[in-house]
């Protein structure tokens, strides 16, 4: 008689997925800025033992073009083990690729060949529509039960922009998630404390606000995001708004502490309308209510005009334009993408109301344009954005492409995709592996890396 056992890559609580194999494979979202060939996952080779270490050994283009692959994620992970919905059968096969700007959600299928994933199921954007009355599809993250999707707008680009969720096993859609919105309009990120029964998202503006590039009079008049939002997970209610402040504008990634009985996390923000700083801000439980805390301050760095694109030559910086954030599995360590002036940094954030700088590598950069040791040629483009960490915390993979309609405006030359890898001191410190340097083919860019089995913003945890 066959018994079931649970996916191996599943681990109830973030100590265990730490023990976890080290990942041999990476899967990549790629896609044609020009909207003319179609996207594609890439998979990369990150095993360093191999032959084929730090290059492209698969890829599996979509079935049409002009999707913007975006933020995939997993079918099933760590969160099938959960005491309030279990599906410990459930495995991690299958690659759940959204288009952002096709409103097309794809999955594909992982398990006969790794380095040659299988379209397996495409739902089209008039489905989504009409089951949910969302488009734009934006942040995948598998729950308890079920595939939770974020969407920034409604067909017409308009607001508002919410979470819709799709069956885990026939991956139908089954419908929005919201059954009390309150005051919330605006989408972007979400993420939960699954230990307190809460769901968290941020903000960044409605299609019509950035499917053509960001526009200065949209940012300049502080409509674009700025607030965080609150809600009761099993109920599906708005519970809280915290508006961070006029000034503060792009209320982006989301990373709560891994560990189920720790109540706090961190955001990033990518622009202050003051000073062009970014900043990092906690979020945590205050009595009966959640509260934030501005905790990291990213200066912009004086620039030359004649450096800088039209965008920003009145401002006469480099603004950091903080893009991407992630939380190491011990929550100890913080990544943040500096996309504007190039620069990854670390920080300790054991005590997360007093993070400290621990390690910084610079690569691109809008002014900087800083080499790799890996790079066949001098000056690189594009900068740290979308990071993932490896689940024991020791490898950290990024690419340099942010969105299609937005690089051209930091990027007026354009941005010439790669893909790097820093390895991560026990205690903090990072530095560039030299060997590993991925040159993205031309006509397409890279953006969202998944590790193979899992890593520190694919899985959540019900148990310390």
């Amino acid at each position: 008689m066959a018994t079931w056992t649970p996916d191996p890559s599943f681990y109830p609580s973030p100590r265990m997925a730490m023990k976890a194999p080290q990942e041999k494979l990476a899967y990549v979202a790629a896609f044609d800025p020009d909207r003319k060939k179609p996207d594609a996952i890439a998979v990369v080779d990150v095993d360093p033992a191999s032959g084929s270490y730090g290059s492209i050994v698969g890829q599996t283009d979509m079935p049409g073009a002009g999707d913007e692959l975006h933020h995939f994620g997993w079918n099933a992970c760590s969160s099938c083990l959960c005491p309030n919905a279990p599906h410990p059968h459930s495995e991690r096969r299958y690659l759940v690729v959204p288009g952002l700007r096709s409103s097309r959600l794809h999955f594909l299928d992982i398990k006969p060949d790794p380095k040659h994933p299988k379209i397996v199921k495409t739902i089209e954007a008039e489905e989504i529509a009409e089951k949910t009355g969302y488009s734009r599809l934006h942040t995948i993250h598998c729950g308890p039960e079920g595939i939770y999707v974020s969407a920034l707008g409604n067909p017409e680009g308009d607001g508002p922009g919410g979470i819709f969720l799709v069956d885990h096993e026939t991956f139908e859609v089954r419908g929005r998630w919201e059954v009390e919105r309150g005051p919330q309009e605006l989408a972007y990120d979400f993420w939960w404390h699954l230990g307190f029964d809460t769901m968290v998202t941020s903000e960044w503006g409605t299609p019509k606000t950035f499917e053509g590039g960001l526009i200065p009079e949209v940012l300049l008049g502080a409509k674009y995001g700025r607030r965080i939002h609150f809600w009761d997970l099993h109920k599906r209610k708005h519970l809280q708004e915290i508006d961070l402040g006029d000034k503060y504008q792009l209320v982006f990634e989301l990373r709560p502490a891994h560990d189920p009985t720790k109540a706090y996390g961190f955001v990033g923000v990518v622009i202050s309308l003051e000073d062009l700083s970014s900043s990092i801000w906690t979020w945590y439980r205050e009595g009966n209510k959640w509260a934030i805390k501005k905790v990291i301050d990213i200066p912009a760095e004086p620039a030359d005009p004649d450096q800088l694109p039209p965008l920003l030559k009145g401002f006469k910086a480099v603004p950091p334009l903080v893009t991407d954030i992630d939380l190491s599995m011990d929550d100890r360590f913080l990544y943040v993408s500096c996309w504007g002036t190039g620069d990854m940094h670390q920080y300790d954030v054991s005590d997360p109301f007093n993070p400290k700088l621990t390690g910084k590598v610079r690569i691109g950069g809008i002014v900087s344009k800083a080499t790799h040791p890996g790079a066949a040629n001098g000056a690189l483009n594009g900068g740290p954005q979308m990071v993932e960490i490896s689940r024991d915390g020791r490898r950290i993979y990024f690419t340099n492409s942010l969105y299609g309609a937005v690089d051209p405006q930091f990027y007026p030359e354009g941005i010439d995709g790669w893909m790097v890898k820093l390895d991560a001191g026990e205690n903090g410190g990072i530095e560039f592996d030299p060997k590993f340097f991925v040159d993205w083919p031309k006509g397409h860019r890279p953006h969202q890396v998944r590790l193979e089995g899992g890593d520190c913003s694919s899985d959540s945890y019900c148990y310390p």
